[in-house]
């Protein structure tokens, strides 16, 4: 790649706190906003895509993120922060309003940017995370009823500092483990105990036996560096506020998001756990009547922009162009 087809990083001055962004083009500005455990990075193909579309696209790293500022109270990474972070975004940009994509935990804050500063955001392309409303009760209290004794990774992210030295002891183990596609080899797991007194997570994900297609090791290396600077504290700090994320929006019981939405995941996305593309459809109908497609990619996995870029690109840009 020339110097010429990669974005400028550079850092500006968010919601009281110092971001670093990635910027490509000039045009109406799309925000990309990445999951756990990612990075800018991880928008490197839309950036340019949008950008040769005419796009002002820049994809920040989140805060706790990569070269972003990590503070240091849990409470500093609920929903209103993040949101909020967006929102400073323009404003450092000099923007009045913005489009949004956002992936996995991205996909979260970029559903509820859009509820809670609808002035702002003119359209979402949510990838991997649907919306379907406000529950009765927070993810977290439904996980604990749930899951009993028995692991699973966002129990496991309520410890206080459990989980964060588990990767930081090994930042290679765990992306390597989580990059991958549903049909990469891999070792057997060395923990199937299902309790979670048995151990922690990297040991539950077979050890993989390769790279998949779609990320080079140049690509792994760089998150990997990226996460043995910053740690994982702070993106696993966005998961202990899952419930009071919850217990501060009352106001959103009802809420609805109107502005044009398109949905993007793989087909064999975990998070979407089967689903047919009516299936979703018909999940966030009542929540989200701006829903104006969903697309599933076979055999993708989570990863989505990044195991389907140009899939993903055109159904962007397909969805900008209808605005």
């Amino acid at each position: 790649m020339s110097s010429s087809d990669q974005p400028t990083l550079r850092f500006i001055e968010s919601n009281g706190i110092r971001m670093r962004i990635a910027e490509m083009g000039k045009g109406p500005l799309v925000v990309l906003v990445h999951g756990w455990p990612e990075s800018w990075y991880s928008w490197r193909h839309q950036l340019r895509a949008l950008a040769a579309a005419g796009y002002r696209a820049v994809a920040p790293d989140m805060r706790g993120y990569g070269k972003t500022d990590k503070p240091e109270p849990v409470e500093a990474y609920d929903i209103h922060h993040l949101t909020g972070d967006v929102v400073g975004i323009l404003d450092a940009l000099g923007e009045k309003t913005a489009i949004l994509v956002g992936h996995d935990w991205g996909a979260i804050v970029a559903w509820h940017a859009m509820l809670l500063h609808p002035e702002r955001f003119t359209a979402l392309v949510a990838m991997s995370v649907p919306y379907s409303g406000r529950g009765p009760q927070s993810l977290v209290q439904s996980l604990q009823q749930a899951m009993g004794d028995n692991f699973y990774y966002i129990l496991y992210f309520q410890e206080p500092g459990v989980a964060e030295k588990e990767f930081d002891a090994d930042p290679h183990a765990i992306l390597s483990r989580l990059y991958l596609s549903p049909d990469s080899p891999r070792d057997p797991p060395e923990i199937t105990d299902r309790k979670r007194a048995a151990g922690g997570w990297i040991p539950r994900l077979g050890k993989p036996k390769g790279l998949p297609y779609w990320l080079t090791q140049a690509d792994l290396d760089y998150y990997v560096n990226e996460f043995k600077e910053a740690g994982f504290r702070g993106g696993i700090n966005w998961y202990r506020n899952f419930h009071r994320n919850w217990e501060t929006t009352p106001q959103l019981a009802d809420a609805k998001v109107e502005k044009p939405v398109l949905f993007i995941a793989g087909e064999k996305d975990t998070v979407i756990r089967g689903a047919s593309a009516d299936a979703l459809r018909a999940m966030m109908k009542n929540a989200v009547p701006g829903l104006r497609d969903v697309k599933l990619f076979l055999n993708t996995g989570h990863w989505v922009q990044q195991e389907r870029p140009e899939e993903t690109n055109a159904a962007i840009l397909e969805f900008l162009r209808s605005l």
